[in-house]
């Protein structure tokens, strides 16, 4: 089976809203390599799970949704990591190109910038990066690696110009400290095509998914955030 042409999707979403402008197709595609302890989509890290669907079953499927999509939304694409799937996007981002199609991909960038993912970048218009932590030992306890990669990827697209959207996922106790968000703060002035910078508050409903493959979830007793935990983080962000 050639991976240009198949991809490992873990499901299909016609309608989304909140996955970049618009009105959004999105598409999850199957496997992860972090292991995030607030995941709430557990069950998209494992590789072996999921459906193979090929490039053309997609982008017809695409195609139908494309008067509702355009031309404000597009499409993005998620997971999981959708860049453990490379070679399959930039197939699929060329086709939506050529249709006039908006490219997004919401990723955590931690991944090696190879020939593969800087060919990618060229087709894609826009990129949410998910900044796990912004310290680097917090991050590798919270998510498994440190942040050297995504770190170096948000550089990347400043440095190209490639539009970004910066998002954090607010975790009371371990990415709400007053100095790390002052840090996140200045390391995101420091890059040029940021667009937007959204605070996520944590919440814990795909907990069920982890109790679903007997798997013990690490954040049992962390509160959910508030609505003053997002509006401190946001003073203290600068951002409204």
């Amino acid at each position: 089976m050639d991976l240009k042409y198949y991809a490992k999707v873990h499901s299909i979403e016609s309608f989304g809203t909140v996955d970049g402008p618009g009105i959004r197709f999105v598409l999850f595609l199957q496997g992860c390599h972090l292991s995030c302890k607030y995941c709430h989509n557990r069950d998209t890290w494992d590789m072996n799970l999921g459906e193979y669907k090929s490039l053309d079953d997609i982008f017809e499927k695409i195609v139908k949704y494309k008067n509702y999509i355009c031309p404000n939304g597009g499409v993005t694409v998620t997971g999981g990591e959708p860049l453990l799937q490379v070679k399959f996007l930039i197939e699929l981002f060329k086709k939506l190109k050529k249709e006039n199609i908006h490219t997004c991909i919401d990723t955590s960038g931690m991944v090696a910038l190879t020939t593969d993912v800087k060919q990618l970048l060229t087709l894609t218009d826009l990129v949410l990066l998910d900044i796990k932590h912004i310290n680097s030992e917090k991050c590798k306890d919270l998510v498994g690696f440190s942040n050297k990669l995504e770190l170096e990827f948000a550089r990347y697209l400043s440095d190209n110009d490639i539009p970004l959207w910066i998002r954090q996922v607010l975790i009371p106790g371990y990415t709400d400290d007053e100095s790390d968000l002052l840090e996140l703060k200045n390391f995101i002035n420091s890059l040029s095509s940021v667009k937007r910078v959204e605070i996520l508050p944590y919440h814990d409903m795909g907990k069920y998914k982890w109790k679903k493959f007997d798997k013990k979830y690490k954040l049992d007793d962390v509160r959910q955030a508030n609505d003053d935990d997002i509006k401190r983080a946001k003073r203290i962000l600068d951002i409204t």
